[in-house]
């Protein structure tokens, strides 16, 4: 290829139609680059996520794959989307996302954690780093006397880059695996979080020292020892006046845009994104790379305010999404594994990988002994601190960029870097398990088990999950319409459900966990969410101010059903309540916007797996004051309570006993009754053998594969709705509805307006009217029959649903409908009717 000089080229083309390729132009080439560069690695994180690998694997491997290593080794592919006069303008767009990136690291790192993390974290730490920085001046000396070229380069840089490089822990990458495997929440996770800080910090006054003794590497000038000195000298008085005057103004700056302001002035935004640049101009200034700047402007920015809050939404998802992907897929461009072409360099990989993983893992793992961790958990504390990343490739191209390694040095290093990284995951699963805390069994599972208890002290406990605000009023709501006058017997916790995403915010909010495998719960009295959720309590209370204890879940959405499960166990939870996957938007049924299959996904794993009943909460409004009725301003909330029979049926018939007595609150029961000859009808549900997931079953209803006695199950719903009368007589009305069409009967009242809320049971073992509407095709099968024609828009519904389902252990394997059959019978020799049957097919 001829040489080009690369200020010819120029940024735009003009276009196919006047003969010009546009990839022969700057902007064009780069837009190319940066869109193959995101869909490899994207497509590389959709592969590697079933092993649960950080992003930075997919990304440095999408490099990789795209350079000289592997597409690469066709030339002609390599001079057309990659060639050598674009190197410098992708990179430098990277560095700018690399700049930003590492501000967002140091407005992460809160120093004052670091200080208060104590002599365990600190002692592991420091022999995380010294026992690998040791062993990687030793594997220096063998690299230097076996790599062609590098003994050209002078001692002390080689083998301080070298030992930097296998001392290092990424602290941003860490924290993402600590998160996807919920062990960041444990006390390894915690100890280890604490250490990776230390050693970030560490790794930054490393990786100045050896960008100032770094010189030109191999082929540059020498240059006197005095440079280096001045350069450590004015990095040190340029940290001393960050941390000594930036730091007091960024501060003002904070104060300035509290929460209590309610804003965040546009100038101040502006203010500091240009403090990026220029810190990073003034590091790259005295001789130190740019993002030291960069990484110590953010140590100087406030902690946990709205400020920081509002910097990372402005620039997190640009930067992380976009341009860092570049940076590390650069970095994989420059990396060709076909320089390891002989038994004698794949020999030196696998002596520098295992002298990398050894030194931090013998070094962390006896420390830790000696602290009186177990074995097991410091065996995993050094496994967890040999993740590599993001420093560590900053510390290989600088190295390069330098010319202190070459081609091939660079080459083994970024792949034991990869492989450091890629392994973790896999090899903690694999040792340590974190024990949840919690008994095994608890005393109240249902409702019906709290009300027959002759314990007066008993609570009833009530977990409720929210996405975000705007489940927040149906959910108070709701709680406080269940509370007795009694008060000593309602306990709520509220558990915020948030998606552990790519976001670095996200594992911000996880690093304030401090409970033991658990989402914490806010001690914070200033947390924004403990005082939204709180004021909306004591807003609605109608009896007197009640106690809320918050919580926040973050987790995948995949697992987030262990963290709410877990939770309903440990707090002895009577009742869980989850928040539909639809909401409301605007007026009707209509305008039900999904807010993802995900976390209809969660729904559907909390109620197959919760140790307790389970309500689902189909919002329409329900305690906003939409409907309101104005005949009797005593009464706030109307609650229609639908009753076919069966255990799900009494438990909501339970619940509802328990809103009867709030005296804002009117109860009505509606009992669905067959009409005069058709009870003689005789439904069988057939159900599938297989209780694999599959598109068609989620179009089918499931029902429970117990077998249950029906003339019992009459009698028991006879005894509950007669409790109940005599209990609640004068207080609660009661009618009973004579239907043919038991769809367009439950329709009519939900269209109705009548009431602000309809209970019904999910009907897992369903009542002979439920089980005739199993031949339905279901829009939301998790709901029951009877919710699901509730809950579907484009029915006219108007008012909010709550789908109960009573805990039984005898009803939790529950398979779908393969075939219903309608048959009549015969009166049988003890004048009874049987009301109903389930069967499984043959597999």
């Amino acid at each position: 290829m001829p040489v080009i000089n690369i200020t010819s080229i120029r940024t735009s083309s003009n276009g196919a139609w006047q003969g010009d390729n546009p990839l022969d132009h700057a902007f064009p080439l780069l837009i190319v680059q940066t869109t193959l560069i995101l869909v490899v690695s994207r497509l590389l994180a959709f592969l590697l996520k079933p092993l649960r690998q950080p992003k930075v694997i997919a990304e440095i491997a999408g490099g990789i794959l795209l350079g000289p290593s592997a597409i690469g080794r066709n030339k002609e592919y390599l001079n057309w989307i990659f060639p050598k006069w674009s190197t410098p303008i992708l990179e430098s767009v990277a560095s700018v996302g690399l700049l930003f990136f590492l501000f967002l690291v140091g407005l992460e790192l809160d120093l004052s954690s670091i200080r208060k993390s104590g002599k365990r974290a600190f002692g592991i730490a420091v022999a995380g780093i010294s026992l690998p920085f040791v062993f990687g001046v030793a594997v220096a000396f063998v690299l230097r006397k076996t790599i062609e070229g590098e003994d050209r380069v002078g001692y002390t840089q080689f083998l301080l880059f070298i030992g930097v490089a296998l001392s290092i822990t990424a602290f941003p990458v860490l924290s993402r695996i600590l998160a996807e495997l919920k062990l960041l929440t444990t006390q390894v996770g915690e100890t280890a979080m604490a250490a990776a800080a230390f050693n970030d910090v560490t790794a930054w006054i490393l990786l100045a020292l050896a960008v100032a003794l770094a010189g030109n590497g191999a082929d540059g000038e020498h240059k006197s020892p005095l440079i280096s000195i001045w350069v450590l000298i004015s990095g040190g008085a340029f940290v001393a006046i960050m941390l000594t005057v930036i730091r007091p103004a960024m501060k003002w700056i904070a104060r300035r845009c509290s929460s209590k302001n309610n804003m965040v002035d546009e100038a101040y935004i502006c203010f500091t994104l240009t403090g990026v640049l220029v810190s990073g101009f003034i590091t790259d200034l005295i001789g130190i790379h740019s993002i030291f700047g960069a990484f110590v402007f953010g140590l100087t920015i406030p902690k946990g305010g709205v400020f920081a809050e509002r910097l990372i939404e402005r620039i997190e998802d640009f930067v992380s999404g976009l341009l860092l992907p570049l940076y590390f897929a650069s970095s994989g461009l420059k990396t060709d594994v076909a320089t390891i072409r002989n038994g004698r360099s794949w020999g030196l990989l696998v002596l520098v990988i295992t002298t990398a993983c050894a030194g931090k893992i013998i070094g962390t793992f006896l420390v830790a002994m000696m602290f009186m961790i177990p074995a097991r958990e410091s065996l995993t504390l050094g496994v967890l601190m040999n993740t590599k990343g993001l420093v560590e490739l900053i510390v290989l191209d600088i190295g390069k960029e330098k010319r202190v390694l070459n081609d091939e040095s660079f080459a083994i290093l970024v792949l034991m870097a990869l492989f450091t990284t890629f392994i973790t995951t896999p090899t903690v699963m694999a040792i340590y398990r974190p024990a949840r805390g919690g008994s095994s069994t608890s005393s109240h599972r249902k409702l019906v088990d709290l009300t027959t208890t002759k314990d007066t002290k008993d609570e009833l406990r009530i977990l409720a999950c929210a996405h975000g605000s705007e489940n927040v009023p149906p959910l108070v709501s709701l709680i406080e319409s269940i509370r007795s006058t009694k008060k000593s017997h309602l306990k709520p916790y509220i558990m915020h459900l948030v998606e552990l995403t790519e976001r670095s915010s996200s594992i911000i909010m996880v690093q304030r966990v401090r409970k033991n495998g658990l989402p914490f719960i806010n001690q914070s009295q200033s947390s924004e969410w403990n005082d939204r959720v709180t004021g909306a309590f004591q807003a609605n209370s109608q009896l007197g101010r009640i106690s809320v204890r918050t919580m926040t879940s973050i987790s995948n959405l995949t697992n987030m059903h262990e963290d709410i499960c877990q939770v309903g166990e440990n707090k002895k939870v009577t009742l869980i309540i989850l928040p539909f996957h639809k909401q409301l938007r605007g007026e009707g049924d209509q305008n039900m916007d999904n807010v993802g299959l995900g976390w209809r996904g969660v729904n559907q794993r909390v109620l197959k797996n919760a140790p307790c009943s389970v309500a689902v909460l189909v919002d329409r409004g329900f305690g906003n004051g939409s409907q309101i009725s104005e005949a009797n301003t005593n009464i706030t909330q109307r609650v229609c309570i639908m009753f076919f029979g069966g255990p799900d049926d009494r438990e909501a018939l339970e619940l509802g006993g328990r809103m009867a007595e709030h005296p804002v609150v009117k109860v009505t029961i509606v009992r669905f009754v067959q009409i005069d000859g058709q009870e003689k009808n005789h439904v069988v549900l057939q159900l599938s053998p297989s209780e694999r997931y599959s598109f068609s079953t989620e179009q089918s209803y499931s029902f429970s594969t117990a077998i249950m006695n029906p003339e019992k199950e009459k009698e028991l719903d006879e005894i509950a709705i007669t409790e109940f009368k005599s209990k609640w007589e004068g207080t609660v009305e009661y009618t009973e509805n004579v239907v043919s069409n038991i769809v367009e009967g439950v329709l009519t009242i939900g269209r109705s307006g009548d009431y602000d809320l309809i209970f019904v049971g999910k009907g897992r073992f369903p009542s002979t009217m439920v089980a005739e509407l199993a031949y339905r095709q279901a829009e939301h099968a998790e709901l029951g029959p009877i919710g699901d024609i509730l809950a579907s828009s484009g029915h006219g519904v108007v008012s909010s649903v709550l789908v109960i389902q009573q805990h039984d252990l005898a009803h939790a394997k529950e398979a779908p409908v393969s075939k219903v059959v309608h048959t009549e019978l015969e009166k049988s020799a003890d004048e009874s009717w049987s009301v109903g049957e389930i069967t499984k097919d043959a597999v």
